[in-house]
């Protein structure tokens, strides 16, 4: 059975479903992708790894039939990754097994395997369905990512919150230390509902989905979803229980204002960074007359820095301890030409904000402060 197909849109589409293969399966034919060959030329290439399922959809240059075979991921994205743009033609027997790709300088060879003991998915044929544009999806998912947790007792904690609400969604992510509450009013999805998106799968989405793309359709239950675009759909496992109420930790009123640029606080801090604690990443603010300074030190490598930038803040002097790292991942996420920080006692939560953002979007990024030893 032969059939030809354009070997960079192949590539892209190989690397795609890459990203949802385990490093280790309990089923070894979860090593492979699945390649099916419809009657009319339609391709569709799946990698699972029994929790998620990815589908990706690429039309062929031509075909003899219908064919559906599985090949080893890694073998045939290694041998395809040096090959330049051009129709390769590939020819599989069904009766041997045996796949030969041609292309204009060469030709390989590969084993594949029958399909039958390949695991069919689990789409999310009825529930509740959210309609959102490609671009809200990815920012709100940007934007979240990096707050998600790492906890293998709060399983909620790992994953972006997404609460929707009749008028407006929000996508808020949490560890306990920073937390991140992204209401978005430009989309109404008329329906009060929420899922947890696991963080793994909000990875791929991030890397799969382009911002090109019109509508994203998500389809989800209780404990499943299936998300849709033209070029692929991906099956996944949600994750189960109840989202911490992210809005009690979030003070009413932080009484000290600071307007600061953000470029300028971002690469202040990364100069700082490399003199703070290894261990902690403690950086100390300290605000008082339109500035801002910025100290760093780790005692076991008697190495310090300082920073001192303008800023606006007429209020009384406060100085307060945060992680450096975490501070530098704000003003990355963010894009606003100047930030707000606003912060109270030293012991009471931080928050920072754009100084100017578009009025269907309300951006919060909120964290904890560290000791600092005097």
């Amino acid at each position: 059975m032969i059939f030809k197909v354009s070997s960079s849109a192949l590539n892209s589409r190989l690397t795609s479903a890459s990203k949802v293969l385990a490093s280790k399966n309990s089923m070894p034919i979860l090593d492979c992708f699945l390649i099916d060959i419809a009657e009319d030329g339609q391709m569709t290439i799946t990698a699972s790894d029994t929790e998620k399922c990815y589908i990706s959809y690429l039309p062929t240059l031509e075909h003899e039939g219908p064919v559906r075979f599985c090949v080893l991921a890694k073998t045939l994205m290694e041998s395809l990754k040096e090959i330049p743009e051009q129709p390769l033609t590939i020819d599989i027997n069904t009766n041997t097994y045996e796949l030969c790709c041609k292309h204009s300088s060469g030709q390989f060879s590969l084993i594949t395997q029958s399909a039958d003991s390949y695991p069919a998915p689990r789409p999310v044929t009825e529930g509740n369905v959210l309609t959102i544009p490609a671009e809200t999806l990815i920012s709100g998912i940007n934007r979240s990512l990096f707050a998600t947790a790492n906890d293998e007792v709060r399983l909620v904690m790992n994953g972006i919150f997404f609460d929707i609400n009749p008028d407006c969604i929000i996508f808020a992510g949490t560890d306990g230390r920073k937390l991140v509450k992204d209401i978005v009013r430009n989309v109404a999805p008329g329906y009060k509902g929420s899922f947890i998106l696991p963080k793994k799968v909000a990875h791929i989405l991030k890397n799969v989905i382009s911002k090109d793309e019109n509508t994203i359709s998500i389809m989800y239950t209780n404990d499943r979803a299936t998300i849709s675009t033209e070029d692929m759909t991906m099956h996944f496992r949600l994750i189960e229980g109840n989202y911490p109420n992210y809005n009690a930790v979030i003070p009413v009123s932080n009484p000290y204002h600071a307007i600061i640029d953000r470029q300028a606080f971002s690469s202040a801090l990364k100069r700082v960074s490399v003199c703070c604690n290894k261990s902690s990443g403690l950086v100390k603010l300290e605000l008082k007359n339109n500035s801002i300074r910025l100290a760093g030190q780790d005692n076991e490598y008697s190495t310090s820095a300082e920073e001192n930038l303008t800023c606006e803040y007429n209020n009384n002097p406060i100085s307060i301890g945060f992680s450096c790292q975490f501070l530098i991942e704000i003003c990355g996420i963010l894009d606003s030409e100047n930030i707000i920080l606003e912060l109270a006692d030293p012991s009471r939560p931080g928050l920072v904000r754009p100084a100017n953002e578009d009025e269907n979007e309300e951006l919060l990024m909120l964290l904890m402060p560290m000791r600092v030893d005097e």
